[in-house]
């Protein structure tokens, strides 16, 4: 499949890095990358403008260099002070860039972000904003060239790359003052892309504090080794979807680390991870997860049920979530005590049937809007494609099975089958949101009975 998408980005104009680049990048990030090798690379213009590019003017101003910090009003003299200076200005220089996608290349980021500054006149054209790079699976930080610099590239914060909107921020280590800054769609004018899950705003109220931060953040107990950030975080935001723990459009979960039998996730907002206290005993590949807030949260306690209580409520049609945190409070017959127990969870009127119930994970993967009618009539374009899918699809874990149907319901559709679940949700996790010919991938978990009987019908 993967050469669906390099055929795709051929037509679309775009550039992909080879699968080999990666290996190439990973060996460079153990060589030093000083400022002066840094400023002597050439980013390629990757990064293509579209229409609504806003003048210099309508970017916050920034704010002359944070104070520094930590000091205990002390004079500072001789090596100290230039160290601790030193010190200091790198972590006013240094953001946050969250929810890169696997396999992110330093070099690759650092062009891509590079780009879009002098697209949006954040830094002159023939500037070197960002002089290093250093990733990690699903986040990296990058040293951009000054403090001023910095303050800008918070406007990237939501900036579209490879199928998902980054999160760009100040480090937790940041201790200076509040910059204003704008999220990257409202820089520029564009919506985001559909599928994609809204970031927080930088805002000045608490936002991107660690308090703030931990207001948003759950601990997820009770978890398998099988179970993969991805697959939590799709998971846990497609519960709350489906029973209305969410506020607005999107998995309302922004980020997820997983740290042996147990994990962490990140919540769009403080109300929206109050509600998602109501997933509690969730039931999720032959465990049962345990919500609830990590042991350095000192807010006040938040009344709650537990997932079961939420699911038998909403299908017996007793109450239907709103999410509405400032909605009118509901009429007395169905405020009853039970509902006095959870203040998170407002009044149902949506008839339960028309609700799906949390999606439950089998080792079937379907692939829709990959394909077209006209795909399958070619023997040898029919054999390429089968060739090509199981290439690609096969690094997401030991593939028992493909089937793609030329005719009949599943005509167009993909079929995976996968020695275990969890490799079935590693596939999904790494298809679902890219785009084949202008057409956005759709990657779901398929029932087994149905496959195994040849009904390919949804």
């Amino acid at each position: 499949m993967s050469d669906y998408y390099d055929r795709d980005d051929r037509r679309r104009g775009s550039h992909r890095r080879d699968r080999d680049d990666r290996d190439y990048y990973r060996s460079s990030r153990r060589r030093s990358r000083s400022r002066s090798r840094s400023r002597s690379r050439s980013p390629s213009n990757r990064y293509s403008s579209s229409s609504g590019i806003p003048s210099a003017g309508m970017i916050p101003s920034a704010v002359s260099q944070p104070p520094l910090s930590n000091t205990g009003g002390l004079p500072l003299t001789g090596a100290y002070s230039t160290n601790l200076l030193s010190a200091q200005d790198k972590i006013n220089r240094e953001l946050f860039v969250g929810n890169t996608p696997p396999g992110t290349s330093e070099a690759l980021l650092m062009q891509f972000l590079s780009g879009a500054m002098r697209k949006t006149n954040l830094c002159p054209p023939d500037a070197t904003p960002i002089l290093a790079c250093r990733t990690n699976q699903k986040f990296a930080f990058i040293e951009c060239a000054s403090v001023d610099t910095a303050n800008k590239a918070l406007n990237l914060n939501g900036i579209p790359f490879l199928g998902a909107s980054l999160r760009v921020s100040r480090p937790s280590k940041y201790a200076g003052p509040h910059i204003p800054s704008l999220t990257w769609q409202q820089l520029t004018g564009q919506p985001l892309p559909p599928g994609m899950t809204p970031v927080p705003e930088n805002n000045g109220i608490g936002g991107g504090s660690a308090e703030e931060k931990l207001n948003r953040e759950l601990f997820i107990g009770n978890t398998t080794p099988e179970m993969t950030e991805a697959m939590l975080r799709d998971f846990l935001g497609r519960a709350m979807e489906q029973v209305g723990l969410t506020r607005m459009p999107g998995n309302p979960i922004v980020s997820c680390r997983v740290s042996g039998k147990f994990a962490f996730v990140e919540l769009r907002t403080k109300e929206e991870a109050e509600n998602a206290l109501n997933l509690n005993n969730i039931p999720y590949l032959g465990a049962s997860l345990r919500v609830g807030r990590p042991s350095k949260y000192t807010g006040p306690h938040t009344p709650h049920g537990n997932w079961e209580d939420i699911l038998a409520k909403f299908m017996s049609g007793e109450l239907q979530l709103n999410n509405a945190a400032s909605a009118p409070a509901p009429p007395a017959a169905v405020a009853a005590p039970a509902l006095a127990q959870m203040p998170a969870a407002p009044v149902m009127t949506m008839a339960p049937a028309a609700v799906p119930v949390a999606v439950v994970p089998t080792r079937v993967v379907e692939l829709k809007q990959m394909l077209t009618q006209q795909d399958l009539e070619d023997d040898e374009e029919y054999n390429d494609i089968l060739e090509d899918t199981r290439d690609e699809c096969s690094s997401f874990g030991t593939l028992k099975n493909i089937v793609i149907p030329r005719t009949g319901p599943g005509a167009t559709k993909i079929f995976l089958e996968y020695l275990s679940a969890g490799d079935a949700g590693k596939a999904i996790a790494g298809l679902k949101g890219r785009t084949f010919d202008g057409r956005q991938v759709e990657a779901t978990y398929f029932d087994e009975i149905k496959f195994a009987n040849e009904d390919y019908s949804d």
